[in-house]
C-alpha cells in the first residue's frame, strides 16, 4: 500500500487519489472530462475510440454520456502534483522496503547472486528484469533509469515477453485474440487488426463496467424480489393468525358443548339407575314374599299328598287353591332394563 504524501502545508494526500481507474496506475498526461473524472489521456482516448461507431462517448466511472466527442485538455496542475507525488512516494518507499528471500511462489530478483535470491518487488518493462528493493535503487537514482516503466512484480516477466522475438508484448491482436510484440505486427500478424494493449485494456474496462452495471442491476432486482417474498410471508403469517384464533374458538365451543352433553347424559343415566334400583328392591320384596308363600304351600301339599284318607284328600284338593297368582312385575321390570 502506498504511503501518504504530506506536503509542507500539512495536508495529507492519498496516492490512490491520483491513479487512473482504467490502467490502475498513476496518471500520465492527466486530462479531466466534463463530469469531473480524470484519466490518462491515452486511456480515455482508447475508451472513446471503441465508442466511435455509437456516436456517444461515456465516462468509464459514472457512465455520463457526451455528444459530440469532447475535446481533451491537459490538467497541468494535476500533472505537476502527480509528478511530485511520484518522486516523494519513491523516496519514502525505498527505506521501507525490506529484503526477504524469495519463496516458491514469489518472483525472484534477477540480479541477486547465490542460491538464495531475494524476493522481487518491481519489474522493469524496459529492462525486462525483476528487482528486489536493493537492486531497484538505481532506477530511483539515475535520470535515465527513472524513465523506465516499472510495475509490481506479481507475475513472471516471461509471461509478458514474446517467445519468438523476446520483446515485451505491448500490442493486442484482435484477429487472433492474444497479446503480441510490435515485431509480430510486421510478419505473422501483418494483415491482422491490432491495437495497443493499453487501448484494448481501456475497451475491456468499458465492457467490464457495463457487465458490472448489469450485475448490480440484476442484484438489485433479486434483492427487491427477496424483500417482496419476505413481506409476502409476513403478510401470510398475519392473515393466518385470525384463522387460527377462529378455529381455536370454534373447537373450544364444540368441546364445551360435548362436555355439557356428556354431563347431562351422565345425570340421566344415574337418575335412571337409581329408579331402576328402587323398583328392583320393591320387586325383590314381592318375590321373596311370594316365595315364602310357595314354600308354605309346598309343605301343605306334601302333607296332604301323604294322607291315607281318600275322602279328606279329595275335599282338600277341591276346596283349596294351592298355586297362588304369580306377580308379573318381574317380567316387566326385566323388559324395561333391556330397553
Amino acid at each position: 500500500m502506498a504511503e501518504k504524501w504530506q506536503p509542507q502545508c500539512g495536508v495529507e494526500l492519498e496516492p490512490n487519489q491520483f491513479y487512473c481507474s482504467v490502467c490502475l496506475d498513476l496518471l500520465k498526461d492527466p486530462v479531466t472530462i466534463q463530469c469531473g473524472h480524470t484519466y490518462c489521456r491515452s486511456c480515455i482516448e482508447g475508451c472513446w475510440d471503441q465508442e466511435r461507431e455509437k456516436g456517444t462517448y461515456s465516462c468509464p466511472q459514472c457512465r455520463e454520456a457526451f455528444s459530440p466527442r469532447p475535446v481533451l485538455g491537459r490538467n497541468n496542475m494535476l500533472a505537476e502534483v502527480v509528478e511530485k507525488l511520484k518522486r516523494t512516494v519513491t523516496q519514502q518507499a525505498r527505506p521501507a522496503s525490506p529484503l526477504a528471500p524469495a519463496g516458491p511462489t514469489d518472483i525472484a530478483c534477477d540480479f541477486c547472486c547465490g542460491t538464495r535470491r531475494n524476493k522481487a518487488s518491481m519489474s522493469c518493462l524496459t529492462c525486462l528484469a525483476s528487482y528486489c528493493p536493493a537492486h531497484l535503487e538505481p532506477h530511483h537514482s539515475f535520470p535515465v533509469l527513472k524513465l523506465h516503466q516499472l510495475v509490481s512484480a506479481t507475475v513472471p516477466l516471461k509471461e509478458k515477453i514474446c517467445a519468438k522475438h523476446n520483446k515485451l508484448m505491448e500490442v493486442y491482436c484482435k484477429t487472433d485474440r492474444r497479446c503480441i510484440c510490435y515485431l509480430c505486427t510486421m510478419d505473422d500478424h501483418r494483415r491482422h487488426s491490432t491495437v495497443s494493449a493499453a487501448a484494448e485494456r481501456a475497451a475491456e474496462q468499458v465492457k467490464l463496467g457495463e457487465i458490472q452495471s448489469a450485475v448490480r442491476r440484476r442484484f438489485q432486482e433479486r434483492q427487491e424480489e427477496l424483500n417482496e417474498l419476505v413481506q409476502a410471508v409476513k403478510d401470510f403469517e398475519i392473515c393466518c393468525q385470525p384463522a387460527v384464533k377462529s378455529n381455536d374458538e370454534l373447537f373450544d365451543k364444540l368441546i364445551s358443548s360435548i362436555q355439557n352433553k356428556r354431563a347431562l347424559i351422565k345425570e340421566l343415566i344415574d337418575a335412571r339407575r337409581k329408579t331402576a334400583v328402587a323398583e328392583a328392591e320393591d320387586l325383590q320384596m314381592q318375590l321373596e314374599e311370594e316365595m315364602a308363600t310357595l314354600r308354605r304351600r309346598d309343605a301343605d301339599v306334601e302333607q296332604v299328598s301323604h294322607t291315607a284318607d281318600h275322602i279328606h284328600f279329595i275335599q282338600i284338593t277341591v276346596l283349596e287353591h294351592w298355586i297362588p297368582t304369580l306377580s308379573t312385575n318381574a317380567l316387566s321390570f326385566h323388559g324395561n332394563l333391556n330397553e
